[in-house]
């Protein structure tokens, strides 16, 4: 089972990583009618649902969950949410790598928090260390840490083409 897992928290950072240094091959591949972040969301979501059973197959659950559970979670996910209700999906997933417009954004956690999602799912991951063995949660951030690495030196010569927004 171990293999597996492994492979299965660290599904989506691949695709990831291809997007993000392939961007018009992925908008060619989505094609006009198509919105590349829209589908790139939809192909996230699910290799995100890949990553939880990973995690689900390796985990043992207790209730109640240790104190620190809640806080972190909490913090964690706000900070998801809060980035994904600034940035909108085209925000969220790379609309600037695929030629769209998006708007700067410098409302918390933004210019306060740097890489505030990646930061968010990070500590809600800390706190399923109670449930998780410690390899895969430290391999899931690992995967985060290379895309923070990649995602700060972003090349805009290898944006897509324009699209409209």
């Amino acid at each position: 089972m171990g293999i597996w897992a492994c492979m299965g928290v660290l599904s989506p950072f691949p695709f990831y990583f291809f997007l993000w240094t392939n961007p018009q091959t992925w908008v060619d591949l989505c094609g006009r009618q198509h919105d590349p972040c829209r589908i790139m969301a939809l192909v996230s979501h699910f290799l995100k649902l890949v990553q939880f059973a990973s995690l689900y197959s390796v985990s043992t659950f207790s209730w109640p969950p240790p104190l620190y559970f809640w806080p972190l979670f909490v913090i964690g996910q706000f900070l998801n949410f809060r980035v994904y209700q600034l940035l909108g999906e085209s925000g969220t997933y790379y609309g600037v790598r695929f030629g769209k417009s998006i708007p700067w954004v410098t409302e918390f956690p933004f210019g306060v928090i740097k890489d505030p999602q990646y930061v968010g799912s990070i500590v809600s991951l800390v706190a399923c260390l109670a449930w998780v063995p410690f390899m895969y949660i430290v391999l899931w951030i690992i995967g985060y840490i290379f895309m923070i690495t990649k995602e700060s030196r972003e090349d805009p010569a290898t944006r897509a083409k324009p699209i409209l927004s």
